[in-house]
C-alpha cells in the first residue's frame, strides 16, 4: 500500500507550472463546497473504487479551487476526489488555486503537462478523467488536443477500471501497461488480482499473462479449423474492436441460427452513461 501521507501522486508538484497558477496542498478541512454545485449524488461504488485506488497510489490530479472570500476556499471541481480522499482520511490534498473565472489556462496547462516523457501511464489516465469530470472533455477532444487516437485515449483511461492493487504494482513498475492491459479481460475481479499478483511475484511476461486470461476465459490462441462449439473468428475479431471501442469488457454470445447476445460490462453509473454515449 502507498505510504504517501498527503496522497500526492508520484510527480504532480510538477503538474502545474507555478508562474501561471498557484498550487499548493491544503487541509480538507479549509475547503468548502460549492453552493452552486449542481449535482448532489454520487455513485457510492464508483466513490469507494476511488477511494481505493487513492489509497494504493496516492491522489495523481488536484481539485481546483477559488479563494473565498472569509478564509479557506472553494471548491471549483474535483468534488469526486474530495470525497474519496475524505473517505481515506487524508488530511491534505493537493490543489490548484484558480485564478479569475477562465478556465482556458487550466487546461492548457494540464494538457501541456500531458506532454511530459516521465508521465507513468495512471497519470496519464488520470489526467484525462480530471479533462472529462472537470472540464467535459470527450475522449475525441482528448485525443485531438493530445495527438492520439480516441481509442487510445479509452483504452488508457480503462486501466483506471483495474482493482487498486494492480493499479498500485502498475505504479510501482512491478508490472508494466501491457500486463494491466491484459488483466483487464478478466471480469473476475478477485480471479485478476490474483493473476497480477503470481505475475508480480514469479516474473511473468506480458505473454504469459494473456496466456492465462485466454486459459481463463476460454479463447483459443489461435486454430486452423474451428473446433465443434468454439465461437467463429469474425466474432471474437468483432468482440475485440467492440472492446477497443467502447473502453471496457465486451462479450459476445454467439448461438446457432445467427442468434446471440451482447454483454458490456460497466464499472459505475458515471461509466455506463458514458458507454451509452458512445453508442448513440
Amino acid at each position: 500500500m502507498s505510504t504517501r501521507k498527503s496522497g500526492l501522486g508520484r510527480g504532480l508538484d510538477a503538474l502545474i507550472p507555478k508562474t501561471d497558477r498557484t498550487f499548493q496542498l491544503v487541509a480538507v478541512d479549509r475547503i468548502h463546497p460549492n453552493p452552486r454545485q449542481p449535482r448532489e449524488r454520487f455513485d457510492e461504488e464508483a466513490l469507494e473504487s476511488l477511494a481505493a485506488s487513492i489509497r494504493e497510489v496516492g491522489l495523481l490530479q488536484p481539485v481546483i479551487v477559488n479563494e473565498a472570500e472569509g478564509g479557506g476556499y472553494v471548491l471549483v471541481a474535483g468534488e469526486r476526489r474530495l470525497r474519496a480522499a475524505r473517505m481515506v482520511g487524508l488530511s491534505e490534498v493537493p490543489v490548484i488555486v484558480r485564478e479569475g473565472q477562465d478556465d482556458r489556462l487550466l487546461t492548457e496547462a494540464l494538457i501541456e503537462n500531458l506532454q511530459r516523457e516521465d508521465l507513468g501511464v495512471l497519470e496519464e489516465a488520470a489526467a484525462y478523467q480530471q479533462l472529462m469530470d472537470d472540464f467535459e472533455f470527450t475522449h475525441e477532444e482528448i485525443g485531438a488536443r493530445v495527438g492520439k487516437s480516441r481509442s487510445s485515449v479509452t483504452n488508457v483511461l480503462r486501466l483506471l477500471q483495474l482493482p487498486a492493487s494492480i493499479q498500485g504494482l502498475l505504479e510501482r513498475g512491478v508490472l508494466r501497461e501491457g500486463h494491466a492491459r491484459a488483466l483487464l479481460g478478466v471480469e473476475d475481479r478477485a480471479y485478476a488480482e490474483h493473476l497480477a499478483k503470481t505475475a508480480a511475484e514469479e516474473g511473468w511476461s506480458v505473454r504469459q499473462v494473456e496466456e492465462a486470461v485466454r486459459a481463463r476465459s476460454g479463447t483459443p490462441r489461435s486454430t486452423t479449423r474451428p473446433r465443434a462449439g468454439a465461437r467463429p473468428a469474425a466474432i471474437i475479431a468483432l468482440e475485440e474492436r467492440l472492446q477497443e471501442s467502447l473502453g471496457t469488457h465486451v462479450r459476445i454470445r454467439y448461438g446457432p441460427k445467427h442468434s446471440g447476445k451482447i454483454s458490456i460490462a460497466f464499472s459505475s453509473l458515471d461509466d455506463l452513461e458514458r458507454i451509452f454515449n458512445e453508442l448513440l
